[in-house]
């Protein structure tokens, strides 16, 4: 049976000035941070302070900001970029908004009926669906991956409603406590068919927002 990891990693930071959930609104593109991210993970993949990794599929998000965080990666390795759609953000209602009570989309009542099942969720693309799309899109790239090792780059909920998913977890959650940070990698390992392990890592944990901050305390 061959060992494959399938590698979902998150983009990094976005240039958002004007603090709105771009979700798949085209023209959001990474910031010079983001940017930055995104050459730590394909330094960390590519074997900056461990073992070279063995990627053989970059696979990304047709969103700017994945192909983006993707590129560095493909280039460490030689590889072509594939675009998955299956990959792409969740759907979601207040795409293009603000997201808040003061100045935001809540003070409107005209938005509140979206925000009454918190379980699939009413606001946006069912959990259910979002964790099955992005399960496929595994399946596929561990195919032509197998025996060695595939990126997905996609988008925070997609990601970890999959993991969620993958952990037989309930999907519905609180959105402050994901574990998938910008630039994070969360590892599938396979033995054939069977997933045999779930890893986590953030290669680019010091260039997260505030983390300078927390380093100097």
């Amino acid at each position: 049976m061959a060992a494959t990891t399938v590698h979902l990693i998150r983009h990094g930071e976005v240039h958002n000035p004007d603090g709105v959930l771009y979700g798949r609104l085209p023209g959001y593109r990474l910031s010079d941070r983001g940017l930055a991210m995104a050459r730590k993970v394909a330094d960390h993949l590519a074997g900056e302070g461990l073992e070279r990794a063995d990627i053989t599929v970059v696979v990304a998000s047709p969103l700017e900001r994945a192909q983006q965080t993707a590129t560095p990666i493909a280039e460490a390795f030689g590889l072509a970029i594939v675009s998955d759609e299956r990959l792409i953000e969740a759907e979601n209602y207040f795409q293009g908004l603000t997201f808040g009570v003061g100045d935001g989309s809540l003070r409107h009542p005209r938005h509140w009926r979206h925000l009454i099942n918190p379980f699939r969720p009413s606001w946006g693309e069912p959990y259910r669906e979002q964790a099955d799309r992005v399960l496929a899109a595994v399946d596929s790239a561990r195919a032509l991956a197998d025996g060695h090792e595939a990126v997905l780059v996609s988008h925070q909920l997609p990601i970890w409603v999959t993991r969620l998913s993958v952990e037989h977890r309930r999907l519905w959650h609180d959105p402050r406590r994901r574990e998938c940070s910008l630039a994070s990698i969360t590892s599938l390992d396979f033995d054939g068919d069977d997933l045999v392990r779930v890893r986590y890592s953030e290669p680019a944990a010091e260039l997260l927002p505030g983390a300078a901050a927390v380093a100097g305390a």
